[in-house]
Order: C-alpha cells, then sequence, then structure tokens
C-alpha cells in the first residue's frame, strides 16, 4: 500500500488546505486511537506544539479525535520535538504527538509521532494508520471516552533532561552565548538550559507571536545569529529551528558551521575523551572530506538516503550512535532517540571545553571539499540512465576524481530534474566538471 498522507516527517502542508484541516486531522487522531486500542485497552498520548498560531486548532482536533476513541490525553504546550518524544519516554505514554512543520514559515503545519520508546515510527505503522483512516469512525461511549489533562511543567523537565547530557564536570561559565530559538517551541526553554548551565545568554529569535516562526531567524536564516554573535562580541551563537531538532553553530568570529562539521566536532570530543566510536551514519550529500577525516582517526562512515529518518535507520541497524546530516539535524543516540538541537549544541560546547580549543582549530586539518550542485531539467519521458553519452562522461569523471573526489548523481523525486553533485579537494574546480556532465544532454 502506497501512503497517502504521510511523508518522509509525518504529515505536513498549508493549513486550511487537505490534508491539515480540523476536520481531518480529527479524524486522523480517531485512527490513530484505534490503532492503539488494538494493543492496549487504555493508551495515553502526550501532545505538544511550535509557536504557530494554528496550533491551537489542531491541538482542540487532535484531543476529540482521541478522546472519541477512548484514549486519554497529556497537553505538553509549546515544547520542542525532541522534548515531546523525551517525555513520551520518561511518563510511560503509548505515544508522542507533535504539531509543528518544523523550519516552514508559520502558515504550514504538521502532525508527527514517536513511539512509546521517544523513537520514530516506522512505515508499517503508517500504513496500519491510513488503513483505518479508510475506515468508518467507531466513537466509543461515554463511559469509555478519554480525558485530558495538562503535564505539570513539561518545559522544566525537559530542561533537566537537556542539561544530564552536558558533562557534570564542566560549566559554561565565563562563556557568552547568542541563543536563537527562530521564534519557535525552544523561546524559552533553550535560553534557560545555557543559562542554568552558568552561561551568559542572549536572546534571538524568542519572542514569537503566532506569526513569526522562523521568519529571518533561526537555523533557516543563520545570517541574524552571525551578526549577533559579532555585535555581543559572544563567543558561540546556537541557532535552531521551529521545532528545535536542528542546529546551526557559531564561533566567536561569525564564522557558521554546518551539520557535517559539527558531527565531527562531536566525534572528536569523544575520541579525545577515550571514547571509541565504531562508525558514524552521514547521508549521499555528506562532505567527502568528513569522511576522509574520519577514516583517518579509524572511524567508519556509511551513508544513508538523504533524511534524519534514514541515518536513525542505518544507525540502529548498525548499533551505532553518531550520525547526521549537513541541514543541522544530528543524532546522538548515546544521549537521546532522535535529533535534538539544543543537545547537539551542548555536545559541541562540551567538546570546546574540554579540550580548550575553538571549533575552528578543531577543524583546522579537515577543510570541507568545495561542491557543486546543478539541477538539470529533463524532458518529459526522458530515460536519462539510457543516454550513453552521459553515461560515458559519468565515467570518465568517475575516474577522474577517485580518491580525490565524488560525483552523486539522483533523479529529483518531485519535478522532471536530474541532480548533479560533483566535489573534490581544494584546487580542482568543479563546476566545469558538473558543467561537463550536464552537456551530455544537450541536442
Amino acid at each position: 500500500m502506497t501512503r497517502k498522507y504521510f511523508g518522509t516527517d509525518g504529515i505536513r502542508g498549508a493549513v486550511g488546505q487537505d490534508p491539515i484541516t480540523p476536520d481531518f486531522v480529527l479524524k486522523l487522531a480517531h485512527a490513530v486511537g484505534r490503532v492503539l486500542r488494538q494493543t492496549e485497552s487504555r493508551p495515553t498520548v502526550l501532545i505538544g506544539k511550535d509557536t504557530r498560531i494554528s496550533g491551537y486548532m489542531l491541538e482542540s482536533a487532535l484531543e476529540s479525535g482521541f478522546n472519541s476513541a477512548g484514549v486519554d490525553v497529556l497537553l505538553l504546550g509549546p515544547l520542542p520535538t525532541p522534548g515531546v518524544a523525551y517525555l513520551t519516554r520518561a511518563q510511560r505514554a503509548s505515544l508522542g504527538v507533535v504539531i509543528s512543520a518544523s523550519h516552514n514559515p508559520f502558515a504550514d503545519n504538521g502532525i508527527k509521532f514517536f513511539s512509546a520508546t521517544g523513537s520514530k515510527l516506522g512505515d508499517a505503522w503508517e500504513r496500519s494508520v491510513e488503513e483505518a483512516l479508510e475506515q468508518s469512525p467507531q466513537w466509543v461511549d461515554s463511559i469509555t471516552l478519554g480525558r485530558t489533562k495538562r503535564l505539570d511543567d513539561a518545559a522544566g523537565r525537559y530542561i533537566e533532561f537537556c542539561k544530564s547530557t552536558f558533562s557534570n564536570d564542566l560549566t559554561l561559565k565565563g562563556v557568552k552565548i547568542v541563543v536563537d530559538a527562530a521564534h519557535g517551541a525552544a523561546y524559552q526553554i533553550a535560553p534557560k538550559v545555557f543559562h542554568e548551565l552558568g552561561a551568559e545568554v542572549i536572546s534571538l529569535g524568542c519572542a514569537p507571536d503566532g506569526f513569526n516562526i522562523n521568519k529571518d531567524v533561526g537555523a533557516t536564516h543563520p545570517e541574524a545569529l552571525v551578526k549577533a554573535v559579532i555585535e555581543h562580541k559572544a563567543d558561540y551563537g546556537v541557532a535552531l529551528d521551529g521545532d528545535a531538532d536542528r542546529l546551526q553553530f557559531v564561533d566567536a568570529n561569525g564564522r557558521l558551521y554546518n551539520g557535517d562539521e559539527i558531527l565531527y566536532l562531536m566525534v572528536d570530543e569523544r575520541l579525545c575523551n577515550g571514547q571509541q566510536v565504531q562508525g558514524v551514519v552521514g547521508t549521499l550529500m555528506t562532505n567527502m572530506a568528513i569522511e576522509l577525516a574520519l577514516k583517518a582517526r579509524g572511524v567508519e562512515m556509511v551513508r544513508a538516503q538523504v533524511g534524519d529518518r534514514y541515518v536513525l535507520e542505518e544507525l540502529e541497524r548498525k548499533g551505532w550512535t553518531l550520525g547526521g546530516e549537513g541541514s543541522g539535524h544530528l543524532l546522538a543516540l548515546d544521549k537521546h532517540t532522535t535529533g535534538d538541537g539544543i543537545i547537539s549544541a551542548l555536545q559541541v560546547l562540551q567538546a570546546c571545553i574540554r579540550n580548550k580549543k575553538s571549533p575552528a582549530d578543531i577543524l583546522k586539518s579537515v577543510p570541507l571539499f568545495p561542491q557543486v550542485l546543478l539541477n538539470v531539467p529533463l524532458k518529459p519521458e526522458m530515460n536519462w540512465q539510457a543516454n550513453n553519452e552521459f553515461k560515458r562522461r559519468s565515467a570518465q569523471i568517475t575516474e577522474q576524481l577517485k580518491g580525490e573526489g565524488r560525483l552523486l548523481i539522483r533523479a529529483s523525486g518531485t519535478e522532471p530534474l536530474l541532480r548533479i553533485m560533483v566535489e573534490a579537494k581544494a584546487g580542482v574546480d568543479v563546476n566545469p566538471i558538473a558543467q561537463y556532465l550536464a552537456e551530455s544532454f544537450d541536442d
């Protein structure tokens, strides 16, 4: 069965347009509740949300849908996605639900789910929910209706959990940090975490009004953070996205570090602390310089499809703990079951403080390879894989870059485009190489 509603990270779309409407969300919660009651007589779900104005409406719809299926609800209020995952596990709940469209603008919203163990649910579970959606609702009688309560101090419990992932023998005293919460779910929580660990905190993007989430701030607009770090002469800057599962990091010079570099910093911290790191999971887009640097230190790196969901699946398959992608979605499964921007930032700060080095010092020997990405339009019904000239040039480039670069070719899943990515060591001009391959399709 092909999934109709679920994408790579839950269900997402424009508010007021199918499927992000109150009537559908109520039906969705009712269907999920029926799936839960197949294995539990009285399930409990936790519901958290980000700061979008539409969150109140969707929260009410979810609450009604769950209650109508005989499921109890605990409302958490505004809370980062990884906070919902943590509390679902800590409270021994049946399911965690997040109302968020992550880094999207305020006019979008979405619903995603976490299992009782705080992990993202798989394709089979999503298919079972979609099957239940196709069936007529089965309203429970009044005596079986679910009840709704608020969980007191959900934010405080999550703050303490985040702090517990930072080494007890270290402190952030004497460190000035700009914390940009993207006017999102972590607007109260993130500044408190860093402050309570001793840092002087400058808050940015911490004044949500329901309409400004991710607007010109946060992980998708790190230029605001760079400017603030320099202005305030801060030591570091941390930018999260709307639901706080993504991280961008800035040093005192305003230098921005992407997710690939942050992943290396997390590995370095563990190796320098005498811990063993068997392997790391990146994605098809992870910079080759990171792979070579890890290999030089005896750490294997494997590549998953783009998307933190696929990184997580590969980590679980391998039994490893560290993985991530350049967008700033990072996983440290020895700290949390899902990607967490605040916890990832604490891991980077821990590496810098423990080693008394800046991120730039640690990464001095790991300069990223230059990359170029070309989107090549394809004519309708064109079979690009059967293009002999394209195959010849691809083989030629692959041989040319052997050991010093990489060619990645991916067809877009949504547009008639072929994506050509070329990366190579500094000194190699990757632009003409990518262009040479793209010209295979010229008439």
